[in-house]
């Protein structure tokens, strides 16, 4: 059983060994299963920009998908002093500047509530068989997550399979309800 820190440095090492060719056949498998998912009848869908320099699974492929379904997109910015995220919808005016950290970010926009939004996808680092998920440990997705309805589809991103279990899990944690590696749907 790996504690959150240890899984955080050992998959970081992971990510780092894959070159660009690497992350974008993976990136495309994952999007290709993600069209196997029972999630494509809802109206918002919110989804992370890609941090290139962190290596994160590319969702341009999945923005693809989402613009040919004609979805309202959703993409944030965040207040590292409150720890919040706030949501805009991405539209063909939007401008998307890297902030201080290097995220990919709207400048502004149209804000769309977090009660709208329908399905999440979610870039994390590990996961495990229960749904449990390990982050960059700022706990921007958990106290975002709370935000949103009961009901909103959580969908994890990761480019490799699950951990057995997720050692501290909180209550502040709260669980995705699929993660889709390229070769994997898991259902929790």
């Amino acid at each position: 059983m790996a504690t959150k820190t240890t899984l955080r440095k050992t998959y970081k090492d992971k990510r780092k060994n894959l070159d660009f060719d690497a992350i974008e056949d993976l990136s495309l498998a994952i999007s290709n299963q993600l069209l196997k998912l029972p999630v494509w009848n809802y109206g918002f869908y919110h989804i992370f920009l890609t941090i290139e320099d962190k290596k994160e699974v590319n969702t341009d492929y999945i923005l693809n998908i989402l613009s040919g379904k004609d979805k309202h997109i959703l993409i944030s910015k965040s207040d590292f002093e409150t720890g919040e995220m706030f949501n805009f919808l991405l539209t063909d005016n939007t401008v998307i500047k890297n902030n201080a950290y290097n995220i990919p970010e709207p400048v502004d926009g149209i804000p769309i509530s977090n009660d709208k939004i329908d399905v999440v996808f979610i870039p994390l680092l590990a996961f495990d068989k229960r749904g449990n998920r390990v982050g960059y440990g700022k706990g921007f997705y958990d106290k975002f997550l709370a935000q949103c309805k009961p009901e909103t589809i959580k969908i994890g991103l990761s480019f490799f399979e699950a951990e057995d279990h997720i050692a501290e899990v909180t209550s502040n944690d709260i669980p995705l309800n699929y993660c889709v590696t390229p070769n994997t749907i898991y259902q929790f």
